[in-house]
Order: C-alpha cells, then structure tokens, then sequence
C-alpha cells in the first residue's frame, strides 16, 4: 500500500485541515463538506489525516470492526482485540446500491444453498471515515439511503430474504466541484461543517506546492521521513483532544451567542447552533484549553453555518462575508 501525502506538508488550506481535525475529534459533529477547485488537495487531506490517527481496538475478525467494548452480534465468541488502523473507505459514483449496503453472497448461495450476507462498503466505513468525491454528482436514490444511515448510525438490508442489521457510524466527507452541480438541500444538511477551498493566489505558495508534491512523487519515503515529527506533533494533539474532550465546559454565555448568531443569520432548524457548540468544544480540546471562549466561536462560525443560510436576493455576498459581517455585529 503506497504511503500517503503527510498531512503536515499540505500547504495552505488551513480552514479545511482544520475542519478535519475536528470532525477526527468528535466525530458527532456529522462529517465535512469541502468544495472547491479541483486540484487543491481535498481529497489529499482525508487519506493523510486517516494515516496519522491513532490506532483504534477492534475485536479480531468481525466484518464490522467493531469496539471491544461493545460488540455486535456478528463478532464471533471469545475473539480477542486488536489494533487496526482507521478505516477510509471511498464509496465510487458509479458503486451500485447493493455494493454499498451490502447484499447476498450469490456465490455461497449457488454452491452450498446457504444464504449469507456480504457486507459492503458501509459495513467497511464504520467507525472510520467515508469519502465522496464529486458528492454533488450522486444518483439520487443513493443520496437518500446515505442521508438515512447516516442519521441512523445504521445499516437495514432487507432483500432476496436477507435481514441484516449492522452499526454503520461513520465520519462522511464529501468534496465536489460547485460548477458541476448543487447538492440537495437534505443531503447539504447533514454535513456538520462546510469549507471552501481554492487555489493559492500566491506564488510562493504555487511553487511551494509544486516542491513538495513532486518530491512526495520521487521520493515518498524521504518526503514521509522529513515530516514524521510535525506529523507525530498533530498524532499527539489528536489522542489528547480526545482525551479531554469530555471534559471541557460549554457555559451558557457561549450557548447564547450560537443561538443569537444562528437567529440573526436566520439559518434553519437547530443543527446550526449544535455544531457550533460541538465543532467549538473540539476546538478548544485541539488548543488544549478547558472550556469554550469565543475565540474558538469564531473559527467554527463559518464552517458550520456557511451552508445553513437561505439564499438572500437582495444580497449577493458570499455566505462567508455574511457569517463574518454577522459575527462583527454581534460580538464585536
């Protein structure tokens, strides 16, 4: 398996990388949205965050990878745990329903007449990440059946007299283009945090770039070697957020101002002002501090509500520069 790109030698894109960091914290926030150019790293990013996780404990042998501490009923009796790395699983625009929810092993069938199920690329993503690439381009049948498990936490597969129930709980990241078409509203929605990215102005940065990704191409072990300290630094701050995570204190003074902006953005539903407050809290686990502070605010508004806010005809401003015109109002 080829080594991937050090998440630490990205260069720029710091609102996405920093998003993933904290959906790789607290994975309740739902997932990560990220639109963009082609080219700017988005799919980079995931494959070199989920290389640097730490290992998770899983029971030996499950199709589910499932947490020793709660085991399925698919996990046979007396398996021991063991150490396996965070799954990242691509789920391809042209995979079928039965390749992604899974479906009977016609093999096993025709041969021995038994009916066995083959889990699929849910079953593989659980306790990991998901990855969609051009998410904005998925048939609409398959949009519906993610929207369902991933507010479930999951899978029901009832066909050709199956019926399987396994957990499916996974972090969903979806990057596209926006010049090739919009996602639906009901799949937009349970992304918890949205980012942008586009291609660096700068041209320092441009070469920089460039540098990195071709020595990566000649040399990725020399590339991997020169950064696994800076990658070993965001392995730590990663096990130690977690860590404190449940601890940090979300006041009622940073609740009011969530829901204070949400009011004023008018962006619908509650979820807005539930990921503010997760995304925050994670935040401050990040910088290591033990309760929210509006500057962790601050850095989660616009992620978490760029993509929540109702189009506005008399103003044609991007959603961003309204979230931080907002902001500037509210909190000075």
């Amino acid at each position: 398996m080829p080594l991937p790109f050090p998440f630490s030698a990205i260069v720029g894109q710091d609102e996405m990388k920093l998003a993933v960091l904290v959906a790789a914290v607290e994975p309740a926030i739902g997932g990560v949205l990220v639109l963009g150019d082609r080219g700017t790293g988005k799919s980079t990013a995931v494959r070199a965050l989920a290389a640097l996780l730490p290992p998770m404990r899983a029971v030996e042998g499950c199709p589910y990878h499932c947490d020793p501490a709660q085991r399925c009923g698919h996990c046979a009796p007396g398996a021991r745990a063991v150490q396996l790395p965070v799954p990242v699983v691509d789920l391809p625009l042209g995979a079928s329903e039965d390749r992604i929810v899974g479906a009977l092993d016609l093999e096993r069938a025709l041969s021995s007449g038994q009916k066995v199920f083959e889990p699929g690329l849910l079953a593989r993503a659980h306790r990991g990440f998901l990855y969609i690439d051009e998410v904005n381009l998925l048939e609409d049948h398959l949009v519906d059946l993610l929207i369902d498990v991933a507010a479930s936490g999951e899978n029901v597969v009832e066909r050709e007299g199956l019926s399987v129930r396994h957990p499916a709980r996974f972090v969903l990241i979806g990057s596209g283009n926006p010049e090739e078409g919009e996602l639906r509203p009901q799949l937009l929605d349970r992304f918890g945090l949205s980012v942008e990215v586009r291609t660096p102005t700068d041209l320092a940065q441009r070469v920089e770039v460039v540098k990195r990704r071709d020595a990566y191409e000649r040399d990725p072990e020399a590339l991997h070697a020169q950064w696994a300290k800076a990658d070993a630094k965001v392995r730590k701050q990663i096990t130690r957020a977690r860590e404190r995570l449940p601890h940090v204190v979300v006041d009622d003074a940073m609740l009011l101002r969530c829901a204070a902006l949400c009011q004023h953005l008018g962006s619908d539903g509650l979820r807005g002002e539930l990921t503010m407050m997760r995304a925050a809290r994670a935040m401050a686990a990040l910088h290591g501090d033990d309760g929210v502070q509006l500057s962790h605010l601050r850095e989660v508004a616009a992620p978490a509500l760029r993509h929540r806010l109702r189009r506005n005809p008399l103003d044609d401003t991007g959603s961003a520069e309204r979230i931080a015109r907002a902001v500037a109002e509210l909190w000075g």
